[in-house]
């Protein structure tokens, strides 16, 4: 019996390393985007423990920086509220997606997994599936290093805010951006991704000009997702 547990043990460890190294680019891709939210809460008047707060209980850095982008003081916590929803609202779709990936996680194990549903883990997740059998330990491999440098990151940016100063001037501004094209990249799959992301873009740019607040994040994602809704169907019709 003690024979057989002890490969499993290591193996289980085996699978969580392997987690930390996939994820590890992106660790260091993080990085700057936390600093950037810390020194952005801290101008916005936000402590360094509130700060730390908000990264470790939202853990989703779009939502943040939309939510810092609407801050005022007393906070219209209404406005925040329904502007983090409607950015996170893609969450439903990731989860449902991934959810279907999760065989090998009991029960209270996948829903705690959805809690750390990032896009970047999403999507290394995804790259997984493709593969190989997605795993409890691997996937922890992945959250862990990235919950904690996201979390720290923001701390640290907090705190030095001031000395940061304007992040653009840095070209720390570009992180964020930077990491999503490079996310997108790797889902690439020919000119049916092209026109997914063409419609997803006409549609948020539309929306953005057109109609005040962040309407045009769940414009873009429903254009987005009505272009491959037409492409699957249109695939059927073919066969």
């Amino acid at each position: 019996m003690l024979q057989h547990s002890r490969p499993s043990g290591k193996f289980r460890l085996g699978e969580f390393i392997a987690g930390m190294r996939t994820i590890f680019p992106l660790v260091v891709a993080v990085l700057p985007i936390g600093l950037v939210f810390g020194a952005v809460a801290a101008a916005k008047g936000l402590s360094p423990l509130e700060t730390t707060l908000m990264s470790a209980l939202v853990f989703a850095g779009g939502s943040q920086f939309v939510a810092m982008d609407i801050w005022t003081h007393p906070a219209s916590w209404i406005g925040v509220g329904f502007a983090a929803l409607l950015v996170n609202i893609r969450h439903v779709l990731m989860s449902a997606s991934i959810g279907t990936k999760m065989q090998s996680f009991p029960g209270v194990k996948r829903y705690i997994a959805m809690l750390f549903l990032a896009d970047e883990l999403w999507a290394m997740a995804e790259f997984r599936a493709g593969s190989t059998r997605l795993t409890p330990a691997w996937y922890a491999g992945i959250v862990t290093p990235f919950y904690l440098t996201w979390v720290g990151s923001s701390l640290t940016g907090a705190l030095l805010g001031a000395f940061l100063g304007n992040p653009a001037v840095i070209g720390l501004d570009f992180a964020f951006p930077a990491v999503f094209v490079a996310l997108v990249m790797g889902f690439w799959k020919g000119p049916e991704t092209g026109a997914v992301l063409a419609a997803s873009g006409a549609a948020s740019v539309a929306v953005h000009h057109f109609v005040p607040g962040v309407w045009y994040i769940a414009a873009g994602a429903l254009a987005g997702l009505s272009m491959a809704l037409w492409q699957g169907r249109a695939r059927e019709q073919a066969v």
